[in-house]
């Protein structure tokens, strides 16, 4: 997307019409501008006013557009435009820091607010008019493909430590070459305020990071720097990451967070339970990981009834999550032939349902209870066994 074809977005061109002008101005903030001027698509478009939350009300409604008061305390609010929303925050000054929130005051000075920000390519402002507005050296260092603070990294650092991640996240997403020498080294030296964050926080920035396009180049130099296993709470594995990536980019997969997490976080199951409690994550999420990381691990050695069967019992996304995971354990080439049949069975074969139930045994006078639970699964497993035969072969089973 260019800058052009941003301002010409139907929601954008509303925002503009409903609330610049009249004393106030009104500009897209930080990351549209950042991802237009690449020429990537924004995932969402922010503002930036003189306006206080009060007049950016007023004027939504007067233009008959809903608000949520979405952070009036520091300023936001959203504006919904046929059901999109569109974040507007007043400029801003901070009051006070603690390195998890901000105290903040409403101000008019646009560098003031830009000075703010975490980096350089988030502080830049596009006007209705076209005009890129840069305080910060932001087009400089986005065509240098180069994720710098602003101002004195640290005390930017300091401000949220949550930035320290932030910086990994970005620099995954847009850098080339090395990390910036200075931003570098002000995260390793305040690498201690990373105890200071929620596990919530931490997790989100995780979870972005690993689907960046630099994913394993980033968490490569986490653990050189030694933050990945702080972040982590245990021994991360970053070769692994990499070799995921490179699988899924050969098979031509979209990027899948938890699939990179397992390849970065998963020596063995156990290790969901780390995971779950350093990144909240959810009980579907930790019972994915388990299962990827399940024993005996999927191998292109297994037969063709073992494959199946294995396919059988975990069910289509856990066996492909399983072999996916064993094959960037195994250090295969991401183009491996093998690799790649095994990995494609449940879109070449899909299993047959168990023609056997509980009732079918009932009818047959087999009482209810741990008995007949047995059978079922025993009879399962012989039929499993001899490669999913039909109902008949049940039926003979039964009669003996």
């Amino acid at each position: 997307m260019s800058l052009r074809a941003l301002l010409d977005d139907p929601g954008v061109a509303r925002i503009f019409a409903a609330l610049d002008g009249g004393g106030e101005d009104i500009r897209i903030a930080g990351g549209a501008v950042r991802d237009a001027l690449l020429g990537r698509m924004p995932g969402e478009v922010d503002f930036a006013t003189t306006a206080l939350p009060d007049e950016i009300t007023r004027r939504a409604v007067a233009a008959s557009l809903r608000t949520v008061p979405t952070g009036i305390a520091h300023g936001t609010v959203t504006v919904i435009v046929d059901g999109r929303p569109f974040e507007v925050t007043t400029l801003r000054r901070d009051v006070d820091t603690d390195g998890r929130h901000a105290i903040v005051a409403f101000g008019r000075d646009w560098a003031e607010d830009a000075l703010r920000r975490d980096f350089t390519i988030n502080g830049l402002f596009l006007d209705r008019d076209g005009q890129v507005h840069d305080f910060t050296g932001g087009e400089t260092d986005l065509k240098a493909r180069r994720v710098r603070f602003i101002g004195e990294a640290r005390q930017r650092i300091r401000e949220d430590y949550l930035r320290i991640l932030r910086f990994f996240r970005f620099f995954a997403a847009y850098a080339q070459g090395e990390p910036d020498g200075d931003a570098l080294a002000a995260v390793i030296a305040e690498r201690r305020g990373l105890e200071r964050l929620s596990r919530e926080r931490i997790r989100a920035e995780i979870m972005k990071l690993l689907v960046a396009p630099r994913a394993p180049e980033a968490a490569r130099i986490m653990a050189d720097a030694g933050l990945l296993g702080a972040v982590l709470a245990g021994v991360a594995r970053p070769l692994h990451l990499a070799r995921m990536t490179a699988i899924e980019a050969a098979l031509g997969r979209a990027p899948d967070a938890l699939l990179r997490l397992g390849a970065l976080g998963l020596f063995v199951a156990d290790n969901a339970e780390r995971l779950r409690e350093r990144l909240r994550l959810s009980n579907e999420e930790t019972s994915r990981l388990h299962a990827m990381a399940t024993r005996p691990p999927l191998t292109p050695s297994l037969s063709d009834q073992a494959r199946k069967a294995a396919l059988y019992r975990r069910g289509e996304a856990a066996f492909r999550d399983a072999a996916l995971l064993a094959w960037a354990d195994s250090g295969a080439d991401a183009n491996d032939a093998a690799w790649r049949d095994l990995v494609a069975l449940p879109d070449t074969w899909t299993a047959p349902k168990f023609p056997l139930s509980g009732k079918d045994l009932a009818a047959r006078g087999v009482a209810e209870g741990p008995a007949m639970g047995a059978r079922l699964r025993d009879i399962e497993e012989r039929w499993i066994a001899a490669g999913f035969p039909d109902r008949d072969w049940i039926e003979r089973e039964l009669g003996t």
